[in-house]
């Protein structure tokens, strides 16, 4: 399935910096993981069945994902309380931010035109995104299998 929108970053580029509130309501930024690999998902809804299955695949590979020294971050346009929700029922053990005003979507190009049964809407865009330590895009995962998405991004490392 193709993605519906042209990325406008590509590998090398510099990754947009950002500033969000956490599941906590914690002000988290990019510069926060400097020096550190960054995984940032982005992914259309919480508690959804294809989110779900991606955030759980993070979880339960996440102790691999620190090992190799990755952190991981998870991006919806849902407001810090249904983050919330969601890490506690699923027990997320990484930071998922909240991005009601669509910055960070629209920063990193993974907002646009979707079709769901038929409806056609704007949308988040589920796009995966590995920075490297110097802030750089070092892979981009423009189609994302839910079930097999954890996986794959950990061969990548």
């Amino acid at each position: 399935m193709a993605t519906g929108i042209d990325l406008k970053l590509k590998v090398g580029d510099a990754a947009p910096a950002f500033t969000a509130s956490s599941q906590e309501g914690k002000q988290v930024s990019l510069s926060d993981f400097k020096g550190q690999k960054v995984i940032l998902y982005f992914y259309p809804k919480d508690d959804t069945p294809g989110c779900t299955r991606e955030a759980c695949g993070f979880r339960d590979h996440y102790a691999t994902f620190k090992k190799k020294g990755a952190v991981i971050l998870g991006v919806s346009t849902d407001p810090v309380k249904s983050h919330s929700k969601f890490v506690e029922k699923y027990q997320l053990p990484f930071i998922l931010l909240a991005d009601a005003d669509q910055a960070l979507v629209k920063a990193y190009g993974v907002w646009g035109p979707k079709t769901f049964m038929g409806r056609k809407y704007d949308g988040t865009h589920r796009i995966t995104f590995l920075i490297g330590p110097d802030g750089r895009i070092q892979q981009i995962w423009p189609k994302v299998k839910p079930d097999e998405h954890a996986s794959e991004v950990l061969a990548a490392l």
